[in-house]
């Protein structure tokens, strides 16, 4: 259920950034000297947001690796895929030749978050796309892009979502997806009072068309959080405990 919709005020708007390229393949955590308990979270950092999502990782206790680089991969636990421009991240992972070893991870079972342009890389079809869009798939469902128009268009508002208890999650929404269409394995989380889907997950993903990361919500990326420690706890190293700071 939706309340409370109203327009995004422009310092609200996420600022793009355009750096960076990445690279290679997962399995599993692997422990540190630094920090040998805590989760190793990838944080896709091509562009867009990626500096919210990693400030807020690291505020719930894990280690945040800002993936550049081929070895940026290794031994990640999971993967963050942030809000910002899906074509541009598209073309710079095509270029640093990332693409291959994303789609195998994700394929073997790596869990990965996708936040608005994130999770319309990790869909496996994508509507009002540029001819030549990629994506790196997984996600069981089709997307469209820029759903609610341009930036002015940009809006905020209150949704319920049952996973999650109260309070209703602020959503933040900006050139944002909608989800039109989800396969059997495909659960919606939560919906637009006119019945859109905006957040989903199916297995070891997740996915959200808004930014819980801009207001500082951080349920879903503790949700996340738990899933990696699921994984790693299927034969992977242990993961410390992690749970939101103190306010």
């Amino acid at each position: 259920m939706v309340t409370g919709a109203h327009t995004l005020r422009r310092d609200r708007v996420m600022t793009e950034h355009r750096d960076g390229v990445a690279a290679t393949g997962w399995p599993g955590v692997v422990a540190t000297d630094e920090s040998p308990d805590a989760p190793r979270i990838g944080v896709l950092a091509l562009q867009g947001d990626f500096r919210e999502h990693a400030r807020m990782l690291t505020e719930l206790g894990a280690r945040v690796i800002r993936v550049r680089r081929p070895e940026d991969l290794s031994g990640i636990a999971g993967l963050v895929l942030p809000g910002g421009e899906s074509t541009v991240m598209d073309k710079l992972a095509r270029m640093s030749g990332l693409v291959t070893s994303l789609r195998v991870a994700i394929a073997a079972g790596m869990p990965a978050y996708g936040t608005c342009a994130g999770l319309i890389l990790l869909a496996d079809r994508v509507l009002d796309g540029l001819t030549d869009q990629q994506t790196l798939g997984g996600f069981d469902i089709t997307v469209r892009r820029n759903a609610f128009g341009s930036q002015n268009e940009s809006f905020e508002t209150d949704l319920d979502i049952p996973l999650l208890g109260a309070p209703p999650v602020h959503a933040v929404f900006i050139r944002a997806p909608v989800v039109e269409s989800l396969g059997p394995a495909v659960t919606a989380l939560a919906r637009l009072e006119d019945g859109r889907v905006v957040a989903v997950e199916q297995g070891h993903l997740l996915g959200t068309s808004f930014h819980p990361e801009i207001m500082g919500d951080y349920r879903f990326h503790e949700y996340f959080l738990a899933k990696v420690q699921k994984s790693v706890a299927g034969g992977h190293s242990g993961v410390a405990s992690v749970g939101r700071p103190a306010q």
